[in-house]
């Protein structure tokens, strides 16, 4: 008889239902053919599954067996069909009494028979609760990051021989509990907001960029702390939610990023800080197998692209989407694939190439030209969707020693997480309740302003020319400059100070 085992295909961060059934044919001895659209790396699982099979000491079939793979039309690629593989070619031998009609299995298997970890164990726990399964098996090593799904049982597998002799009892399996301790591989703490000396504006400007969801340019001669700033923004990000935590886990999880912990407890707002000589791919996602990119690993958090002028011109405007509506969209000849990319940009660039310009005591060399074809790296179209844009300079000694040290790093943060919590009762219909995202024809409703505030912005916007992107960007600045003073409506004063964030990178 033969039986269907339920797995999952990963698709870049998402998963979809894949059915395996096993049946036994003529052909050559033991042989093994899958069918389905299976990648190179699952006609390897052959080998593995047939070793992994005979190491735990249960007979092979002495007839060819035909694999399975539905749909048939979706490409099937990685390790995770091992278990589920192994599973059906013995269930054409042994009696299972075990109902795995409403069960997942998903594991890659070592030559030993042990069950080894996967990739996007999250999307296939998504996957399966969407489906109206109730129980998923994973490796061990898994079941922490699928424990963020709730709604159905997260069983662990050691080892395949221990995992199939259950299958042919009735006994059920022990689920998974979660042993809460921080992992040593948990993010290093970063850099506190209140030990950033001086640089007043900077901070000033951080906090509205954090607090509303705002992207952010600092320009400044080397060593003035634009990298140090950019750091301490993590310290003041607000704690993430539930639904963030699953959100950020089942991204990690897809792409399995060495060094990060997805335990709940180890879980923290991402940093991404990518070199810049970074390719398109890297930065965007994509390639041959859907890999998120830098820009998705930032969701929900920072994404700092220091030297900015330095990164491909390409890969600068292909920032445009996601800067724009949160997501990027990656259109190759097999298909579509839509990521998440909701974060906040951090950018820091010197204000010349040499970089001495702005340096107290040293002289720029660099030409007009120079420095014009230096800013012209970015183009207006970047330059418009970044919010805010602050000058940072150099502090002699003296500043930085008589700079007096306050620990308000958690005053700070206190603050930014009110000014959310605000804009979350005021745009709670919105997929991400922020300011920076609040849609240009729900601009009048959600940030009025009073006459005084509108004849400002009026006088502004025809003395600088702004676009009509950078025209609403000032109304939300000034929405979240007026919720870090917890005040209902926006007044001229936030409207004058919003203007002086307005990049001038023209």
């Amino acid at each position: 008889m033969i039986q269907k085992i339920l797995s999952g295909a990963l698709i870049g961060i998402e998963a979809q239902i894949i059915e395996i059934e096993a049946a036994l044919g003529g052909g050559d001895f033991g042989q093994i053919i899958i069918v389905g659209l299976p990648d190179t790396s699952l006609i390897e699982a052959k080998e593995r599954v047939r070793s992994a099979i005979k190491s735990s000491n249960f007979e092979f079939p002495k007839r060819k067996v035909t694999i399975n793979l539905a749909p048939a039309d979706l490409k099937k690629v990685g390790s995770s069909y091992d278990v589920p593989i192994a599973i059906s070619i013995l269930a054409l031998k042994y009696e299972l009494k075990y109902n795995l009609a409403d069960c997942l299995i998903a594991g890659e298997l070592s030559l030993s028979g042990e069950i080894k970890k996967i990739k996007g164990a999250v999307a296939l726990t998504l996957s399966a609760k969407k489906q109206g399964l109730k129980k998923i098996f994973l490796p061990f090593e898994n079941c922490l990051e699928a424990n963020l799904v709730t709604g159905l049982d997260i069983i662990p597998l050691y080892n395949l021989r221990d995992f199939f002799l259950s299958l042919t009892k009735a006994t059920d399996f022990k689920k998974y509990t979660p042993v809460q301790n921080f992992s040593k591989d948990s993010p290093v703490d970063s850099l506190d907001f209140s030990h950033v000396r001086g640089q007043e504006l900077a901070k000033r400007a951080l906090k509205i960029a954090i607090a509303g969801g705002h992207n952010i340019l600092f320009t400044g001669p080397p060593g003035s702390g634009k990298t140090t700033l950019a750091q301490a923004a993590v310290s003041i990000l607000p704690p993430l939610t539930a639904e963030e935590s699953l959100a950020i886990a089942q991204i990690y999880s897809a792409a399995d990023v060495p060094g990060i912990s997805l335990s709940p407890l180890n879980l923290k707002r991402p940093f991404r800080a990518p070199h810049h000589s970074a390719s398109s791919v890297a930065i965007i996602g994509g390639g041959a197998k859907f890999r998120p990119g830098e820009i998705s690993l930032a969701h929900l958090g920072v994404l700092f692209l220091d030297e900015f002028p330095e990164f491909n011109r390409s890969v600068l405007e292909s920032l445009r989407q996601p800067l724009e509506s949160g997501q990027i969209i990656i259109s190759r000849a097999n298909g579509n694939l839509s990521l998440p990319a909701r974060f906040i940009l951090i950018a820091a660039m010197n204000l010349c190439p040499c970089g001495l310009r702005g340096v107290k005591g040293k002289t720029c060399l660099c030409t007009p030209e120079k420095i014009n074809k230096y800013r012209r790296k970015i183009s207006g179209p970047i330059i418009d969707r970044i919010d805010l844009q602050v000058e940072v300079s150099n502090l002699s000694p003296e500043e930085l020693n008589n700079y007096p040290k306050i620990n308000d790093g958690d005053k700070v943060k206190e603050i930014i997480k009110t000014a959310r919590q605000t804009q979350a009762e005021r745009l709670e219909k919105f997929t991400y309740p922020l300011n920076a995202y609040i849609p240009s024809d729900k601009i009048d409703f959600f940030c009025a302003v009073d006459n005084e505030g509108l004849e400002l912005i009026k006088s502004a916007a025809q003395k600088l020319n702004l676009s009509n992107r950078s025209y609403f960007k000032v109304f939300k600045i000034a929405r979240t400059i007026a919720d870090l003073e917890n005040c209902s409506s926006i007044k001229s004063q936030h409207i004058a100070e919003a203007l002086q964030y307005r990049p001038r990178l023209d």
